[in-house]
């Protein structure tokens, strides 16, 4: 995995982080709650959980699922 730090604003960074840490899961499947721990999860996130928002999650899955799919 990537030493590279991640924060909320790095929304392309934590979608490669995330296939990275989880080449299996099937992104359909993945919720806003769950995608958060699984952010949350990342050994490199540092940023604040207090600054996360659901919209911003959803752009989040969004981009992810448009990666894996395109």
């Amino acid at each position: 995995m990537s030493d590279n730090v991640l924060s909320w604003d790095a929304s392309y960074e934590i979608i490669l982080a995330l296939m990275e840490a989880y080449p299996d899961i099937n992104v359909e499947d993945v919720g806003t709650e769950q995608l958060r721990q699984m952010i949350l999860g990342l050994p490199n996130f540092i940023d604040d959980p207090a600054l996360m928002y659901d919209g911003l999650l959803d752009d989040i899955l969004r981009e992810w699922y448009e990666e894996t799919f395109s």
